[in-house]
This record gives C-alpha cells, sequence and structure tokens, in this order.
C-alpha cells in the first residue's frame, strides 16, 4: 500500500519500521521540524527522521500543513492511505481527504479514555491499571474517529513513562500492520467511539511536574514514574531545584515535606498521607545519584523541610 507517514518521536518511529519491514511503500514521510533543547539548546533530529533518513525516504517537515505547498507536497505522493503516529501537527479536513482509505492514527489508549497529547503519562498519573492501542479513523475531532483496532496492554506497578511508552510502541507497530492488512482485505469495520468514558490527556504542564507534599504518597510516586524519564518531577531542597529519579511508598507522618529520616536506604519525607523515600535524585547540572551518594555532597537531616521548586 502506498503510504505517507507522520510521526515524529521514538513512538512513531517503531511503526514506521513495521510498514516498511511488511513491505509497504511509503513514498513520504512527515516530522515536525527540530526544535532546540537541552543544556546545549541544540535542534537534534527526531527518531522519525533518523529513519527516514536512514532508509532513502523523501522528508518533509512543515511548521504546519494548512499551507497550500504542504497539500500540494502530500498529493504528489499518492498515498492510499496517510499513518499517523505521535506527530503532533494538525491535519486539516483537505489533508485528510487526499487518500482513498483516509488517515489511520496509531494512538497509546483505549479510547474515548485519554484523548488528546499526553495518553501514557495521563494513564500512569491516574493510575490505570490497563491501557493499550487504539487504530483509529481520522476525521475533524480530536482522536474522535471510529475505532478500527483495539488491543489492551496491563500497565505493570513499576512501569514509567520509558517502559510503558517502549511496550505501547511495540504493540503499536504490530496493530497498524494488523489494521491495514483488514483494510486491504476489505474486512475491517470501524466502530464508533462510545458516548461515554470519554477523558482528555492534555499535554504535561512544567507546573504539574513539581511534587505537592500535601497529597498522598502513592501519587506522588505515580508522578515519579509518570514524568520519568522526562521531564522529571522535582522538589525543592534548601532553594535548589531536585529531579526525582525514583521513589518508594513508605510509612511515616508528620507536616507535608518534612524530612523523616535520611541515610543510605533513602531519603524518607512525609507526605499528605503516608510518606515516600526518594531513592534516585539529581541536581542540576548533575549526575543521577542513589540517594546514598547524593546525600554524601548534600547532607539532610530530619526535621528539615522540602519544598515546591519555584
Amino acid at each position: 500500500m502506498r503510504i505517507v507517514f507522520a510521526g515524529t518521536p521514538t513512538f512513531a518511529a517503531c511503526a514506521l519500521r513495521a510498514l516498511l519491514d511488511a513491505g509497504h511503500e511509503v513514498k513520504l514521510v512527515l516530522a515536525q521540524p527540530e526544535r532546540p533543547a537541552g543544556r546545549g539548546l541544540r535542534a537534534l533530529p527526531g527518531a522519525v527522521r533518523s529513519l527516514a533518513e536512514q532508509r532513502g525516504i523523501p522528508l518533509f517537515q512543515p511548521p504546519s500543513l494548512k499551507t497550500p505547498e504542504a497539500l500540494s507536497r502530500i498529493a504528489a505522493a499518492h498515498p492510499e492511505v496517510l499513518v499517523v503516529a505521535a506527530y503532533g501537527l494538525i491535519l486539516p479536513q483537505a489533508v485528510l481527504d487526499l487518500a482513498a482509505y483516509g488517515a489511520i492514527n496509531i494512538h497509546a489508549s483505549l479510547l474515548p479514555r485519554w484523548r488528546g497529547a499526553a495518553p501514557i503519562q495521563r494513564a500512569l498519573l491516574a493510575g490505570d491499571l490497563e491501557t493499550g492501542i487504539s487504530i483509529m479513523q481520522m476525521d475533524a475531532g480530536l482522536d474522535t474517529g471510529p475505532i478500527i483496532l483495539q488491543r489492551e496492554l496491563r500497565i505493570a506497578p513499576d512501569d514509567d513513562a520509558q517502559t510503558l511508552g517502549d511496550r505501547l510502541a511495540g504493540l503499536g507497530s504490530t496493530s497498524i500492520v494488523a489494521a491495514l492488512r483488514a483494510l486491504i482485505a476489505g474486512s475491517a469495520q470501524p466502530v464508533p467511539q462510545p458516548a461515554v468514558g470519554a477523558t482528555y490527556a492534555s499535554k504535561i504542564t512544567k507546573l504539574e511536574t513539581v511534587l505537592d507534599w500535601s497529597r498522598a504518597a502513592v501519587v506522588l510516586e505515580r508522578t515519579v514514574r509518570a514524568f520519568r524519564p522526562a521531564p522529571g518531577a522535582r522538589t525543592l531542597l534548601r532553594d535548589e531545584p531536585i529531579k526525582i529519579w525514583s521513589a518508594r511508598i513508605a510509612s511515616g507522618q508528620a507536616e507535608p515535606g518534612t524530612v523523616l529520616q535520611a541515610g543510605p536506604a533513602g531519603l524518607r519525607v512525609a507526605c499528605g498521607e503516608g510518606a515516600l523515600d526518594l531513592l534516585e535524585l539529581q541536581r542540576a547540572g548533575g549526575r543521577r545519584l542513589a540517594v546514598g551518594e547524593f546525600l554524601r555532597g548534600f547532607a539532610m537531616h530530619p526535621g528539615e523541610r522540602l519544598g515546591a521548586a519555584r
């Protein structure tokens, strides 16, 4: 099948690789333009761009698909179907109408739950026990189109955004290949999404990454996992922002944010309900350290208070 593929990060690159390995003809790859990031503010190529360049596939990185140039470039590829995965740009109706099979989206949730930009993080934050992949026929709404195929995946107690995202990427890759096979065979039967049960997975904001110690330890532990490896959960130690890589639910009671104990076993902090052992931490510009090594260079004492980073 002739495909125009749209995606940017590793999640999307896994699907692109699966489509190529399955023998589909990807005529054009769309990816978002690189943006400066990191301490050096360098614009690094995304995973989809890198794969397209390795495989010799034409690459197009417009800032918007709403221009005549973008429409013309996609139309020139004569796609039978558009496949979209974690692309991040809106596909206008004129683009959706270009291909005979329309546009098919690989979405990392069991729609209609967690429509939107951050379904993996939102599922972890909410403490969901299950998520999955939805292969959806795109329409003008935000992840509202009919479902072609869904596959479920259990969320492990220790899953973070990286591990869960990797497993969903693999599931999405096999799912899109199966969905296109069904479309070609004429056996696909898209089903409208249920009218109830819809939730919205909005983008993660910087404010959300700051641990609010008045919340329950179980909630804060999920927050650490949901934001690992990026953007990272953080708190304030003596006016210095600290990234928290790993934490464990513990017992203890005191004013939220109070250090209950500090040593090689962990930096235990009181929460609104229960306590949290901080196991791996990182100072700004420093390395990720186990708590024992961290405390050797940044001693803490029971009774001190942690607060929200500004």
